[in-house]
């Protein structure tokens, strides 16, 4: 049976994650920062899909999380990075203490976490990484974006090392999600149009297709894609006073 270790497992995207690879046959590594909550998700996920679903209590804000999670994370056959949080306000407002708390659990963990994977993956010759960026990452809206935009560049990186090899690294880039995400980092999201907001499940249902056919940055969407592509195309001193606008009211 194969297996995934998903990050941020309990909530949002990465519950998700957790619902899908299960129904697809996955034995599952569950991890988050509440331990009761995870063994609620797992008790969950095994009653309905009957699959075998472990669980590691961890914090990616501290250098102790990561390392229990590298030190598990070497037998997997899939690694989806989710774990992450957004931050309300302007970046001169923010706190320096979570701004950190958010490079090292968007960067390093990510980054810590996949290179713990890969020689495993590169010695089986098959699974791979997918790294939950963001849209965001295509503008620039303070640590989150900037952050964000880390992953994407570092998954493009480390995929072309393991080309040919079997192994995929993915980044993943979904925009306005309905998950609890935004509720708990604080953010008012009643100006965002309906038409925005993209299906967790939906958007689960095309990131494992992307990553089955190799694709390097998976945009679901098709409003999403465009976003993305004139994130690339104009000018980047516009793009800019759109992204901080658009985001001091969110």
């Amino acid at each position: 049976m194969p297996e995934a270790l998903v990050t941020g497992a309990t909530a949002g995207i990465g519950a998700v994650f957790a619902r899908r690879l299960a129904s697809d046959g996955f034995g599952l590594v569950l991890v988050a920062r509440d331990a009761d909550r995870l063994e609620r998700t797992a008790a969950a996920l095994r009653a309905e899909h009957g699959v075998p679903v472990e669980v590691l209590a961890a914090d990616l804000a501290t250098d102790a999380g990561i390392t229990r999670v590298e030190q598990r994370v070497a037998t997997v056959d899939l690694v989806v990075n989710n774990a992450g949080f957004g931050q309300r306000g302007d970046f001169l407002d923010t706190d320096v203490a979570a701004e950190l708390d958010m490079l090292r659990v968007h960067c390093e963990a990510v980054l810590r976490i996949t290179k713990a994977a890969l020689p495993g993956l590169l010695a089986r010759r098959r699974g791979g990484v997918i790294n939950v960026a963001s849209v965001a990452a295509f503008f620039s809206r303070g640590t989150y974006s900037a952050s964000k935009a880390w992953v994407v560049t570092f998954s493009d990186s480390v995929r072309e090392e393991v080309r040919g090899s079997g192994v995929h690294v993915m980044a993943l880039c979904p925009g306005w999600v309905r998950t609890e995400f935004h509720e708990r980092s604080g953010m008012d999201t009643s100006g965002i149009p309906r038409s925005l907001w993209l299906d967790g499940e939906t958007l689960v249902a095309a990131a494992i297709r992307d990553f089955r056919r190799g694709t390097a940055v998976s945009v679901p969407d098709v409003r999403y894609k465009t976003a993305a592509v004139l994130g690339k195309l104009l000018p980047r001193p516009l793009l800019t006073r759109i992204a901080a606008r658009t985001g001091s009211r969110h």
